[in-house]
């Protein structure tokens, strides 16, 4: 019998990849929290309805993509392909006050192709603003998010935007497009030949040369915009020139999620190849609480995957995601016990500590903790043991306390601990 390994489009994630994934998470979290937003945790699998009215019935999520299960109640269940719908269900649920500023980390589940930085389980930190149409809350979320690449190290990540209108304008471009694509049905890609009238719009998302091709004299997005949605936009991209954040206008982009209304970005790491290196991006959703039960209040949010951010940290080769790692392994060849006690007394001074089991030998413990990256060996003998003191072998360069890599000092063990902290810190 074989064994079992992770499903298709799926994979295990174990350190140290693991402590990047832990660091983007860590630096979203200071970056939110210093914006005033707050963590909210919602469940994994929603009613199916969430969704469907939520990212919209004729979308390729929905009619596709999303993993929909039956409960041993007879519930239609989908796990979330998306994170915006449940924190919007979340917010018309519990009504908070607004404007209502929450982030999140949340696994997302699409049946799709499984791509590079794109799996059928992938994972998602994102923040969503309810309560305000006010274009400077748009600003806010993009500088967020912005700031957020250049926390991390990523250098080479273009930001693009546009306006798909609201309901004023909306419906005549839609006609308008509509109408356009109906006389070049003959040229468009096999997909959107059949589908394009069921909505027009994902045609512009289309990436396929034949569809870009019909793309290029399509009527203008930016041509068919209303005052209102124009007078937005433009006060939208006055603050990103005022924050001093680079952006380029994309007519076509129209995001792949049908609750769009007037602002939507995205971010695109120039480092991958241009076929799969959106990192990011999200935009204005003004009917979305209500078109999920609640009152007509609007919303703007992004969503950024973990894995594809991870790649581009990789291709620009960004150093530093790995945590601080281990400072000390304690080598202890008298029985187990000072190893027992001094790791525990190191971790409790803020020490990253370990330590080998099993009783062994001196040599073997040894390479364990040249295997480990420690910065530190604390070597407890019988000669140490003895003596009431640690021999303290400093084993890389910049391990601290002055110590060059191979000094040994021995340390008093009452103060080893506290010796150490400061050493390492």
């Amino acid at each position: 019998m074989s064994a079992f390994q992770a499903p298709t489009g799926t994979r295990d994630v174990l350190a140290p990849e693991s402590a990047q994934f832990a660091t983007l998470v860590a630096r979203f979290s200071r970056a939110a929290g210093l914006a005033g937003y707050g963590l909210v945790v919602s469940p994994m699998f929603e009613d199916a309805g969430v969704f469907r009215r939520g990212v919209g019935e004729a979308s390729e999520v929905v009619t596709k993509e999303m993993y929909l299960f039956e409960d041993r109640s007879g519930r239609s269940l989908a796990l979330r392909p998306e994170g915006t719908a449940s924190v919007v269900r979340a917010f018309v649920q519990h009504r908070p006050p607004v404007p209502w500023k929450a982030w999140y980390v949340t696994p997302a589940f699409r049946y799709e192709r499984p791509q590079a930085g794109r799996y059928r389980q992938h994972h998602q930190l994102g923040v969503e603003a309810i309560g305000t149409e006010d274009p400077d809350l748009d600003v806010e979320v993009v500088a967020l998010l912005a700031g957020f690449y250049e926390a991390v190290g990523l250098t080479r990540v273009e930001l693009t935007v546009n306006s798909m209108g609201d309901s004023a304008c909306m419906p005549g471009y839609r006609a308008s497009l509509a109408a356009y694509l109906e006389a070049h049905e003959a040229s468009l890609c096999d997909e959107h030949r059949a589908t394009w009238s069921r909505n027009p719009l994902r045609v512009l998302d289309c990436k396929r040369p034949a569809c870009v091709a019909v793309r290029a004299g399509a009527p203008s997005l930016s041509d068919a915009l209303c005052g209102p949605c124009t007078e937005h936009f433009a006060r939208f991209v006055a603050g990103l020139d005022a924050l001093g954040i680079a952006w380029r206008r994309d007519d076509a982009l129209v995001r792949g999620l049908d609750y769009y209304t007037r602002t939507t970005f995205e971010f695109s790491a120039l480092a991958l190849d241009a076929a799969q290196n959106a990192v990011g991006g999200g935009g204005r959703y003004d009917g979305l609480v209500e078109r999920l039960g609640g009152p007509a209040v609007p919303g703007v949010g992004f969503g950024s995957g973990i894995e594809r951010v991870l790649l581009a940290c990789a291709a620009e080769r960004v150093a530093g995601l790995e945590g601080p790692g281990l400072d000390v392994f304690v080598v202890d060849v008298t029985g187990g016990d000072a190893a027992r006690d001094l790791t525990s007394e190191l971790r409790r001074a803020g020490v990253a500590a370990d330590r080998a089991f099993d009783g062994r030998s001196l040599k073997s413990q040894l390479k364990q903790a040249d295997r480990s990256g420690a910065r530190l060996a604390c070597i407890v003998g019988p000669d140490e043991e003895a003596s009431g003191v640690v021999t303290v072998r400093w084993m890389r360069k910049d391990a601290g306390g002055g110590g060059s890599h191979g000094r040994q000092e021995r340390v008093e063990r009452a103060q080893v601990a506290a010796a150490i902290a400061g050493w390492t810190r």
